[in-house]
């Protein structure tokens, strides 16, 4: 399964809503399967992934009709939980995000999402937690440098 970075944020919080039956109805089985009991394997993209293959939003390979916004969502994702492109277990991977996600990050990673004020992206991701320590990352190198993802072609 192939997955933006900001969508280790999405398919932890969905609830059920979307653009379309269409992209529901995918998002529901992607997230079927990421929420079950089988450790499951996802290649991080700096592109399009499995869940914009339904998206009405999507206009071809690398390209969405917000791309700057959606571009922004996985640089910002990358850098703060060090997220390169590669294999990961998601189980793995957003157990490490939720343990460092602070309602600030959120905020700071997803403002100007149409789902972040509707969804359960803080009750989920945030735990319970209530801080609003500046948004710092949790480990910077140069492979998430803003340059490094830039050159990478997100």
């Amino acid at each position: 399964m192939r997955l933006r970075p900001h969508h280790l944020l999405c398919t932890q919080s969905y609830s059920g809503k979307g653009y379309d039956e269409a992209f529901v109805r995918n998002m529901n089985q992607i997230t079927q399967k990421l929420r079950g009991p089988e450790p499951v394997p996802v290649e991080i993209v700096f592109s399009t992934d499995d869940l914009c293959a339904h998206c009405p939003n999507m206009l071809g390979e690398n390209l969405c009709r917000d791309n700057d916004k959606v571009l922004h969502y996985d640089k910002m994702t990358a850098r703060y939980f060090n997220i390169e492109e590669k294999t990961y277990i998601y189980q793995e991977i957003t157990e490490k995000i939720r343990e460092g996600m602070t309602p600030g990050l959120l905020e700071e990673i997803c403002r100007g999402c149409e789902w972040y004020p509707v969804s359960a992206c803080k009750r989920v991701l945030c735990q319970g937690v209530q801080s609003t320590e500046p948004c710092t990352p949790l480990i910077q190198d140069d492979k998430t440098s803003d340059s490094s993802l830039i050159e990478n072609d997100l």
